[in-house]
Protein backbone atom coordinates (compact mmCIF):
# COMPACT_ATOMS: atom_id res chain seq x y z
CA UNK A 1 0.00 0.00 0.00
CA UNK A 2 0.72 3.56 -0.14
CA UNK A 3 0.63 4.99 2.80
CA UNK A 4 0.84 9.03 3.86
CA UNK A 5 1.61 9.29 7.28
CA UNK A 6 0.90 13.07 8.56
CA UNK A 7 2.61 13.70 11.69
CA UNK A 8 5.78 10.87 10.82
CA UNK A 9 8.43 12.97 12.41
CA UNK A 10 6.64 12.85 15.75
CA UNK A 11 6.49 10.66 18.99
CA UNK A 12 3.83 9.00 17.91
CA UNK A 13 3.72 8.88 14.13
CA UNK A 14 7.63 7.77 13.53
CA UNK A 15 7.36 4.80 15.33
CA UNK A 16 3.79 3.93 13.17
CA UNK A 17 6.32 4.90 10.25
CA UNK A 18 8.81 2.88 10.91
CA UNK A 19 6.22 -0.32 11.40
CA UNK A 20 4.56 0.64 7.65
CA UNK A 21 8.49 0.94 6.09
CA UNK A 22 9.45 -2.54 7.90
CA UNK A 23 5.65 -3.98 6.94
CA UNK A 24 7.02 -3.27 3.12
CA UNK A 25 4.84 -0.41 2.09
CA UNK A 26 5.09 2.78 0.40
CA UNK A 27 5.27 5.46 2.93
CA UNK A 28 5.14 9.28 2.91
CA UNK A 29 5.77 11.19 5.50
CA UNK A 30 4.55 15.01 6.00
CA UNK A 31 5.60 17.19 8.75
CA UNK A 32 6.02 20.68 9.21
CA UNK A 33 8.46 19.53 12.54
CA UNK A 34 6.97 22.27 14.51
CA UNK A 35 7.55 19.20 17.01
CA UNK A 36 8.86 16.42 14.93
CA UNK A 37 11.89 15.95 14.67
CA UNK A 38 14.52 15.57 11.07
CA UNK A 39 16.25 12.08 13.47
CA UNK A 40 12.96 10.88 13.54
CA UNK A 41 11.93 10.52 10.09
CA UNK A 42 13.04 6.84 8.50
CA UNK A 43 15.33 6.96 5.72
CA UNK A 44 13.36 4.11 3.84
CA UNK A 45 10.15 6.73 3.56
CA UNK A 46 10.04 10.42 1.38
CA UNK A 47 9.37 13.24 3.27
CA UNK A 48 7.41 16.38 2.68
CA UNK A 49 8.31 19.42 4.69
CA UNK A 50 4.60 20.89 4.94
CA UNK A 51 2.11 21.99 7.20
CA UNK A 52 -1.33 19.94 6.83
CA UNK A 53 -2.66 23.59 6.33
CA UNK A 54 -0.74 24.78 3.00
CA UNK A 55 -2.47 25.02 -0.10
CA UNK A 56 0.48 22.92 -1.40
CA UNK A 57 -0.87 19.67 0.01
CA UNK A 58 -3.52 18.87 -2.69
CA UNK A 59 -0.36 18.63 -5.18
CA UNK A 60 1.37 15.74 -2.98
CA UNK A 61 -1.81 14.16 -3.31
CA UNK A 62 -1.92 14.80 -6.87
CA UNK A 63 0.54 12.78 -7.39
CA UNK A 64 1.45 10.33 -4.80
CA UNK A 65 -2.47 9.26 -4.96
CA UNK A 66 -2.28 7.28 -1.74
CA UNK A 67 -4.19 4.37 -0.64
CA UNK A 68 -4.26 5.23 3.07
CA UNK A 69 -3.88 8.58 4.83
CA UNK A 70 -2.80 8.04 8.41
CA UNK A 71 -3.53 11.49 10.51
CA UNK A 72 -1.19 12.06 13.39
CA UNK A 73 0.15 15.53 12.92
CA UNK A 74 -2.05 17.69 15.63
CA UNK A 75 -1.87 20.55 18.27
CA UNK A 76 -1.41 18.06 21.15
CA UNK A 77 -1.14 20.12 24.33
CA UNK A 78 -4.56 20.49 26.13
CA UNK A 79 -3.25 23.34 28.01
CA UNK A 80 -1.84 24.77 24.70
CA UNK A 81 -5.31 24.57 23.24
CA UNK A 82 -7.14 26.24 26.31
CA UNK A 83 -4.36 29.22 26.12
CA UNK A 84 -4.74 29.60 22.33
CA UNK A 85 -7.77 27.92 20.77
CA UNK A 86 -7.73 29.68 17.98
CA UNK A 87 -4.78 28.17 16.70
CA UNK A 88 -5.73 24.69 18.37
CA UNK A 89 -8.67 24.80 15.71
CA UNK A 90 -6.52 26.11 12.90
CA UNK A 91 -4.33 23.15 12.86
CA UNK A 92 -6.65 20.39 14.40
CA UNK A 93 -9.53 21.32 12.42
CA UNK A 94 -8.76 23.24 9.12
CA UNK A 95 -5.50 21.07 8.74
CA UNK A 96 -7.47 18.25 9.25
CA UNK A 97 -10.32 19.30 6.34
CA UNK A 98 -7.59 20.22 4.01
CA UNK A 99 -6.55 16.88 3.94
CA UNK A 100 -10.26 15.35 3.56
CA UNK A 101 -10.53 17.26 0.68
CA UNK A 102 -7.51 16.23 -0.78
CA UNK A 103 -8.60 12.86 -0.11
CA UNK A 104 -12.00 12.82 -1.76
CA UNK A 105 -10.45 14.41 -4.53
CA UNK A 106 -7.97 12.16 -4.97
CA UNK A 107 -9.53 8.76 -4.58
CA UNK A 108 -7.86 7.74 -1.34
CA UNK A 109 -9.40 4.37 0.10
CA UNK A 110 -9.13 4.87 3.69
CA UNK A 111 -8.29 7.53 6.36
CA UNK A 112 -7.23 6.32 9.62
CA UNK A 113 -7.62 9.41 12.07
CA UNK A 114 -6.40 9.87 15.40
CA UNK A 115 -8.25 11.07 18.20
CA UNK A 116 -7.99 11.03 21.55
CA UNK A 117 -10.02 8.34 24.08
CA UNK A 118 -7.93 9.87 27.03
CA UNK A 119 -9.62 14.02 26.05
CA UNK A 120 -13.76 13.41 24.15
CA UNK A 121 -15.03 12.03 26.64
CA UNK A 122 -14.30 14.39 29.77
CA UNK A 123 -15.03 13.55 33.16
CA UNK A 124 -17.53 10.83 32.03
CA UNK A 125 -20.39 9.77 34.56
CA UNK A 126 -19.41 5.73 32.85
CA UNK A 127 -16.40 5.21 34.37
CA UNK A 128 -14.35 2.79 32.83
CA UNK A 129 -15.33 4.33 29.54
CA UNK A 130 -16.64 2.78 26.37
CA UNK A 131 -16.94 4.11 22.93
CA UNK A 132 -20.81 4.16 23.09
CA UNK A 133 -20.23 7.13 25.71
CA UNK A 134 -21.19 10.38 23.76
CA UNK A 135 -18.03 12.88 24.16
CA UNK A 136 -18.29 15.47 26.35
CA UNK A 137 -15.16 17.49 25.48
CA UNK A 138 -13.67 20.20 28.27
CA UNK A 139 -11.01 21.94 26.55
CA UNK A 140 -10.33 23.26 23.23
CA UNK A 141 -8.24 20.11 21.99
CA UNK A 142 -11.09 17.68 22.58
CA UNK A 143 -13.24 19.53 20.98
CA UNK A 144 -11.65 19.64 17.44
CA UNK A 145 -11.27 15.48 17.95
CA UNK A 146 -15.03 15.35 18.29
CA UNK A 147 -15.79 17.52 15.85
CA UNK A 148 -13.05 15.80 13.07
CA UNK A 149 -14.93 12.57 13.92
CA UNK A 150 -17.82 13.77 13.04
CA UNK A 151 -16.47 15.73 9.59
CA UNK A 152 -15.51 12.11 9.00
CA UNK A 153 -18.89 10.96 9.05
CA UNK A 154 -19.82 13.53 6.89
CA UNK A 155 -17.10 12.72 4.24
CA UNK A 156 -18.47 9.31 3.90
CA UNK A 157 -21.79 10.32 3.83
CA UNK A 158 -21.35 12.84 1.30
CA UNK A 159 -18.40 11.24 -0.59
CA UNK A 160 -17.95 7.48 0.62
CA UNK A 161 -14.57 8.29 2.43
CA UNK A 162 -13.71 4.98 4.23
CA UNK A 163 -12.29 5.67 7.85
CA UNK A 164 -11.42 4.36 10.83
CA UNK A 165 -10.96 5.77 14.37
CA UNK A 166 -8.12 5.00 16.59
CA UNK A 167 -9.02 6.52 20.30
CA UNK A 168 -5.44 6.63 22.01
CA UNK A 169 -5.27 6.83 25.98
CA UNK A 170 -2.20 8.45 26.59
CA UNK A 171 0.99 7.02 24.72
CA UNK A 172 4.17 6.87 26.38
CA UNK A 173 7.34 5.46 24.80
CA UNK A 174 10.45 6.47 22.93
CA UNK A 175 11.00 9.39 21.32
CA UNK A 176 8.90 11.00 23.25
CA UNK A 177 9.05 14.73 23.90
CA UNK A 178 9.11 15.87 27.38
CA UNK A 179 6.28 18.69 27.47
CA UNK A 180 2.15 18.76 27.86
CA UNK A 181 0.72 16.44 29.70
CA UNK A 182 0.79 13.70 27.47
CA UNK A 183 4.18 13.41 27.97
CA UNK A 184 3.85 13.02 31.69
CA UNK A 185 6.31 9.78 31.56
CA UNK A 186 9.23 11.86 29.35
CA UNK A 187 8.63 14.26 32.02
CA UNK A 188 9.21 12.74 34.97
CA UNK A 189 12.26 10.73 33.63
CA UNK A 190 14.19 13.46 32.07
CA UNK A 191 13.82 15.76 35.27
CA UNK A 192 14.82 12.86 37.53
CA UNK A 193 17.33 11.86 35.14
CA UNK A 194 19.14 15.11 35.29
CA UNK A 195 18.36 15.25 39.26
CA UNK A 196 15.68 18.11 39.21
CA UNK A 197 12.44 17.87 41.17
CA UNK A 198 9.24 16.68 39.24
CA UNK A 199 5.92 18.84 39.99
CA UNK A 200 2.65 16.38 40.28
CA UNK A 201 -0.81 18.26 39.55
CA UNK A 202 -3.58 17.44 40.87
CA UNK A 203 -7.36 18.26 42.45
CA UNK A 204 -7.65 19.61 45.75
CA UNK A 205 -9.28 16.40 46.79
CA UNK A 206 -6.82 13.96 44.99
CA UNK A 207 -3.66 13.72 46.34
CA UNK A 208 -2.56 10.98 44.36
CA UNK A 209 -2.80 12.67 41.23
CA UNK A 210 -5.38 12.32 38.28
CA UNK A 211 -5.90 8.79 37.07
CA UNK A 212 -4.97 7.94 33.45
CA UNK A 213 -4.65 4.85 31.56
CA UNK A 214 -1.39 4.83 29.77
CA UNK A 215 -0.52 2.76 26.54
CA UNK A 216 2.93 2.06 25.16
CA UNK A 217 3.77 3.47 21.85
CA UNK A 218 4.52 -0.77 20.71
CA UNK A 219 1.23 -1.58 21.39
CA UNK A 220 -0.06 1.14 19.78
CA UNK A 221 1.56 0.62 16.60
CA UNK A 222 0.16 -2.88 16.40
CA UNK A 223 -2.87 -0.87 16.60
CA UNK A 224 -1.84 1.28 13.12
CA UNK A 225 -0.68 -1.88 11.70
CA UNK A 226 -4.34 -3.74 12.23
CA UNK A 227 -6.77 -0.64 11.08
CA UNK A 228 -4.95 -0.94 7.41
CA UNK A 229 -7.16 -3.68 6.92
CA UNK A 230 -9.58 -4.01 9.68
CA UNK A 231 -12.19 -1.83 10.88
CA UNK A 232 -14.57 0.40 8.43
CA UNK A 233 -16.34 3.72 9.32
CA UNK A 234 -15.70 3.40 13.09
CA UNK A 235 -14.11 4.25 16.52
CA UNK A 236 -11.94 2.27 19.10
CA UNK A 237 -10.51 3.00 22.32
CA UNK A 238 -6.59 2.13 21.99
CA UNK A 239 -5.84 1.52 25.86
CA UNK A 240 -4.88 -0.76 28.45
CA UNK A 241 -8.09 -0.87 30.45
CA UNK A 242 -6.30 -0.39 33.43
CA UNK A 243 -5.59 3.15 35.76
CA UNK A 244 -2.89 4.22 37.24
CA UNK A 245 -2.32 7.48 39.70
CA UNK A 246 -0.34 10.01 38.33
CA UNK A 247 1.78 9.64 42.13
CA UNK A 248 1.56 5.69 41.56
CA UNK A 249 3.13 6.48 37.88
CA UNK A 250 6.02 8.90 39.66
CA UNK A 251 6.87 6.14 42.48
CA UNK A 252 6.94 3.25 39.24
CA UNK A 253 9.60 6.24 37.52
CA UNK A 254 11.89 6.88 40.38
CA UNK A 255 12.44 3.43 40.92
CA UNK A 256 13.69 2.85 37.20
CA UNK A 257 15.80 5.66 37.58
CA UNK A 258 17.31 4.88 40.58
CA UNK A 259 18.01 1.73 38.81
CA UNK A 260 20.44 3.37 36.17
CA UNK A 261 21.13 6.44 38.61
CA UNK A 262 22.26 4.91 42.45
CA UNK A 263 23.39 7.94 43.10
CA UNK A 264 19.60 9.84 42.61
CA UNK A 265 19.11 12.09 45.28
CA UNK A 266 16.18 10.45 47.57
CA UNK A 267 15.21 13.50 48.60
CA UNK A 268 13.66 13.65 45.24
CA UNK A 269 11.46 10.83 45.63
CA UNK A 270 8.95 13.12 47.24
CA UNK A 271 6.88 15.00 44.41
CA UNK A 272 6.97 19.01 44.22
CA UNK A 273 3.22 19.57 44.16
CA UNK A 274 0.75 21.89 41.47
CA UNK A 275 -2.76 22.82 41.22
CA UNK A 276 -4.43 21.26 38.68
CA UNK A 277 -4.32 23.16 35.40
CA UNK A 278 -7.20 24.63 32.84
CA UNK A 279 -8.61 21.55 30.79
CA UNK A 280 -7.14 18.63 32.88
CA UNK A 281 -10.39 16.07 34.04
CA UNK A 282 -9.35 14.31 37.27
CA UNK A 283 -9.29 10.60 35.59
CA UNK A 284 -9.51 8.75 32.51
CA UNK A 285 -9.89 4.96 31.68
CA UNK A 286 -10.83 3.31 28.80
CA UNK A 287 -12.65 -0.20 28.02
CA UNK A 288 -10.82 -1.55 25.51
CA UNK A 289 -12.91 -5.15 24.53
CA UNK A 290 -14.13 -3.43 21.54
CA UNK A 291 -11.12 -2.96 19.44
CA UNK A 292 -10.17 -6.31 20.02
CA UNK A 293 -13.65 -7.36 18.64
CA UNK A 294 -13.03 -5.15 15.15
CA UNK A 295 -9.64 -4.92 14.65
CA UNK A 296 -8.44 -7.91 16.25
CA UNK A 297 -5.97 -5.67 19.17
CA UNK A 298 -4.88 -5.77 22.74
CA UNK A 299 -2.56 -4.17 24.57
CA UNK A 300 0.02 -6.34 25.54
CA UNK A 301 2.56 -4.36 27.26
CA UNK A 302 2.04 -3.91 31.07
CA UNK A 303 3.22 -0.17 32.48
CA UNK A 304 6.51 -1.57 34.53
CA UNK A 305 7.36 -3.33 30.81
CA UNK A 306 6.76 -0.36 28.94
CA UNK A 307 8.52 1.96 31.53
CA UNK A 308 11.62 -0.85 31.23
CA UNK A 309 12.03 -0.16 27.35
CA UNK A 310 11.62 3.40 27.59
CA UNK A 311 14.43 4.11 30.49
CA UNK A 312 16.63 1.91 27.93
CA UNK A 313 16.06 4.34 25.29
CA UNK A 314 16.33 7.63 27.32
CA UNK A 315 19.25 6.76 29.00
CA UNK A 316 20.45 5.74 25.72
CA UNK A 317 19.99 8.94 24.26
CA UNK A 318 21.93 10.46 27.46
Amino acid sequence: MKILVTGGAGFIGSNVVDAYVDAGHDVVVMDNLFTGKWENVNPGARFFLMDIRSDEVIKVFEKEKFDIVNHHAAQMSVPASVEDPMFDADVNVKGFLNLLEASRQTDVGKVIFISSGGAIYGEAEEYPTSEDYPPQPLSPYAVTKTVSEQYLAFYRHQYGLDYMVLRYANVYGPRQAPHGEAGVVAVFMDRLLAGRPVTLYHFPDEPGGMIRDYCFVGDVVRANLLALEKGSCDAVNIGTGRETRTLELFEMIFDAVKDVRPDLDRALRTPERGSSRPGDISRSCLIVEKAEQVIGFKAEYSLVEGLEQTMKWRVACK
